[in-house]
C-alpha cells in the first residue's frame, strides 16, 4: 500500500520523535518522521520558531556524528581527539543551521514512500517519490537508514535522484582541506564562520 506523506525536498533528512521500545522497521521510521516534520512545516508559527523545532526533531533523528566523520574523510585519521572534538560540535552547528534553515521554507510538499531495500543488517534503503507539482518536476529521494541498533534507527543519507548529500559534503570538505595544505583549522574556521551569520 502507498503511503502519502507530507515533507520538503532537499534537506528531508530528519525526523521523529517518540521512545522507542522496540523495533522499528526503516520505511516505517521515515513516515513517522516525515509526518512530525510536516505538522511543524503546516504550523502557523514564525519562520524561527520552525527552525528551532526542526533543529530539535533532527538532532533525535540524524546520526549527526557519523555523518559528520563521513563528510570529513581520512583526515579523520590526521587529527588528535581535541581536534575530533572541536570539528563534531563545529559539524553538528553547521549540519543543523543548513538544513533547518532551508527546510523551514518549505510547507507540505508530499512524498510517496515505495519501498525499501535491506543492504545489510546496519543499512536500509528506503526509497520514495517527491510528488510533482505544477511548479517542480517528480523527484526521486532514498534515504539511507543505519539500523545496527533496530530500535533506534538513524538517518545517515539523503540520495536525491542518485546525488548523494553525504557524499557531496565529504567532496565539499575535501578541496576546503586540499586548498589549505590539509589544516583542519582552515575547515574549522569556514564552519564556525557559516555557522554564525
Amino acid at each position: 500500500m502507498k503511503r502519502l506523506f507530507t515533507f520538503t525536498l532537499f534537506v528531508i533528512i530528519l525526523f521523529t520523535n517518540f521512545n522507542r521500545a522496540y523495533s522499528i522497521s526503516p520505511d516505517v521510521f521515515i513516515q513517522s518522521t516525515v509526518n512530525r516534520a510536516s505538522q511543524v512545516l503546516s504550523k502557523d508559527i514564525s519562520k524561527e520558531e520552525k527552525i528551532k523545532q526542526l533543529r530539535i526533531i533532527a538532532k533525535e533523528t540524524v546520526d549527526i556524528r557519523g555523518v559528520g566523520f563521513y563528510s570529513l574523510g581520512s583526515a579523520r585519521k590526521e587529527i588528535n581527539n581535541d581536534q575530533k572534538n572541536t570539528y563534531l560540535n563545529l559539524f553538528e552547528n553547521y549540519f543543523l543551521k543548513s538544513f533547518s534553515s532551508r527546510l523551514a521554507e518549505y510547507t507540505n510538499p508530499e512524498i510517496d514512500v515505495k519501498n525499501k531495500q535491506i543492504l545489510n543488517k546496519n543499512y536500509t534503503i528506503v526509497n520514495s517519490i517527491l510528488i510533482a507539482t505544477d511548479d517542480r518536476p517528480e523527484v526521486k529521494i532514498d534515504w539511507r537508514v543505519y539500523t545496527k541498533n533496530p530500535d533506534n534507527p538513524l538517518i545517515r543519507d539523503l540520495i536525491i535522484e542518485g546525488l548523494s548529500l553525504a557524499r557531496t559534503q565529504k567532496e565539499e570538505f575535501t578541496s576546503i582541506l586540499n586548498s589549505n595544505d590539509g589544516d583542519i583549522t582552515a575547515l574549522f574556521k569556514i564552519l564556525e564562520e557559516f555557522s554564525n551569520n
